[in-house]
């Protein structure tokens, strides 16, 4: 998941969350309120798949995924860190699944057979990842061909002043690491995916005083006009 959480410093981090609670399958406990979009609103997941969910932290995407695939699919949960895994493994035997497993890894060397996915999602963490191209070679080698993955994360458009992108960091931490989101597209086309498309767009809103001090008013008014800005998307591919 993102490099923040509930007992971050960081102020605001909740302007990057989708609603979860209406949700099947969906466990308050597995939500640690980390996501920047709703990658499984998109994603397609039908009854039977086998999914795999990047960056998977105590298990929330995981659990909505489960609902979705039902008693016949199997849903997988990767992430790098141990205490995630533990939170993760607490919540899956509380709700007594068999079809729901978690393995400590990183995205940029998944710990899982080439060619077995049929969905691979991830919610707001790629970005953090240093190496992308590696990351999306990983998540087209696991996937299936005829397979497809369905990612929320954020990008960048535009020229942002460097002072102001630290500054966004500071208010939304998994900005961090946001990269031109032509570049971002390009990857993942360079990795091998087909039919890329970006189904949803949000703006990371900035408030005035994050902005005042590196903008006039002027150029504030500007910039909210403007097509710049950090943007949380949802994207899908093919293989």
């Amino acid at each position: 998941m993102c490099g923040c959480g509930p007992n971050s410093k960081i102020v605001g981090y909740t302007v990057l969350k989708d609603e979860y609670t209406g949700l099947k399958g969906y466990v308050p406990d597995a939500d640690l309120g980390l996501g920047c979009g709703l990658p499984t609103e998109f994603a397609g997941i039908k009854e039977g798949d086998v999914v795999v969910d990047l960056g998977s932290g105590a298990g929330n995407d995981v659990f909505i995924a489960r609902a979705l695939v039902g008693e016949k699919g199997t849903v997988i949960g990767v992430d790098f860190t141990p205490e995630m895994i533990a939170k993760a493994e607490i919540n899956k035997a509380k709700l007594e699944y068999a079809n729901v497993d978690f393995k400590l890894g990183e995205i940029e060397s998944i710990p899982l057979d080439d060619n077995i996915a049929d969905v691979v999602v991830s919610n707001c963490v790629l970005n953090l990842v240093p190496d992308k191209g590696r990351a999306f070679n990983e998540i087209y080698r696991i996937t299936k061909k005829g397979g497809h993955f369905c990612v929320s994360d954020i990008v960048v458009k535009g020229e942002i002043p460097l002072q102001l992108k630290k500054s966004a960091e500071m208010y939304a931490g998994c900005i961090s690491g946001a990269i031109q989101q032509d570049e971002y597209l390009n990857i993942i086309k360079t990795s091998g995916f087909n039919q890329i498309e970006i189904k949803k767009t949000k703006t990371i809103y900035l408030p005035d005083e994050t902005l005042i001090p590196y903008l006039s008013p002027e150029k504030i008014s500007e910039f909210r006009n403007s097509n710049l800005g950090i943007f949380s998307i949802t994207v899908t591919g093919k293989k």
